[in-house]
């Protein structure tokens, strides 16, 4: 299980589809063995970038089932967020019995006040039950929920078994360090802090006090390297982070992102296809090049990186 405790690389797993858009059952594996190469501490599946909405309900426990079959004890934490509590309720117990760490939540866009924010975690919670231990995702950029510092304490406070912050704030910094800050003064129990942001702040959010990354850039084996060297070799670590910094903020582009790095997941032989299930951009000849050049140049100024292709 997940806990306040939890620390290291989450990498946020994509939803693999064929060229026709059926889910890509045999790549559930095949991606997850790729993970595991890479020394990841754990995965999430069916989160923002995972394609969750676009899957039927029982297409999302194939999902479920496959990956903590394939991960050999490797911690889960499955994305239920939903508009409806009956299908988170739903979801998240049928993850758990098949083995889950965890699940993860995050409000749905129409939260808007203090205390409407606080009463739908209050619901969710409810709905999962107190047995369950799950991360609060704060993603303001794709939910448009506005969470204060303030607000995320409330939350936590309130439920013993939210055991992490999934921070995505931008900026955030500062959320960080107020949530570290009230914990040193004993005002906040305590609690994992695990960034995203497609890691695009990871040197930085490691030096304010996260306890590491839960992100899908497609070089997981860096955000392995930065976690881990930032406690003892901080300027080592941001050196590994600026190699990659051109490629981290292209696969970041809104709109287009998911595809970079599912183009990227392909050709590194982490999926079969770089398919998104429809609505979704496909990328054009330019940005196919313009990904090649990055990679290119990756290869140059971060050698011990694995092969692009």
């Amino acid at each position: 299980m997940i806990s306040a405790s939890t620390k290291g690389v989450f990498a946020i797993a994509p939803t693999p589809f064929d060229d026709e858009g059926a889910l890509d059952v045999a790549s559930l594996a095949r991606m997850t063995e790729w993970f595991l190469d890479r020394k990841v501490d754990g995965i999430t599946i069916l989160g923002i970038m995972g394609e969750a909405q676009k899957l039927r309900p029982e297409e999302s426990v194939t999902v479920v089932k496959e990956v903590i079959a394939a991960a050999r004890g490797l911690p889960i934490v499955v994305g239920v967020s939903a508009p409806g509590l009956a299908a988170m309720q739903d979801l998240a117990a049928k993850s758990m019995e098949l083995g889950a760490a965890g699940v993860m939540m995050t409000p749905p866009g129409t939260m808007r006040t203090d205390d409407q924010i606080t009463g739908w975690f209050s619901g969710a919670a409810g709905a999962i039950g107190p047995d369950t231990p799950w991360v609060l995702q704060d993603h303001p950029t794709a939910t448009g929920v506005v969470m204060s510092s303030s607000v995320i304490r409330r939350v936590v406070e309130q439920h013993e078994n939210c055991v992490m912050l999934k921070h995505e704030d931008w900026p955030g910094l500062e959320k960080i360090t107020a949530i570290r800050r009230w914990q040193s003064e004993g005002a906040m129990r305590p609690l994992s802090i695990l960034c995203g942001n497609g890691a695009l702040f990871l040197d930085m959010e490691m030096g304010r006090g996260a306890d590491g990354a839960m992100t899908g850039y497609a070089f997981p084996e860096m955000l392995r390297r930065v976690v881990d060297l930032s406690a003892t070799d901080p300027d080592a670590a941001a050196d590994i982070f600026d190699a990659h910094l051109p490629l981290l903020r292209y696969e970041h582009q809104p709109g287009i992102g998911l595809s970079v790095r599912k183009h990227i997941l392909a050709r590194r032989g982490a999926i079969a296809s770089a398919a998104l299930r429809k609505p979704g951009p496909a990328l054009s000849k330019e940005a196919k090049a313009e990904i090649d050049r990055l990679l290119a140049r990756l290869a140059v100024k971060d050698p011990t990186s694995l092969p692009a292709a």
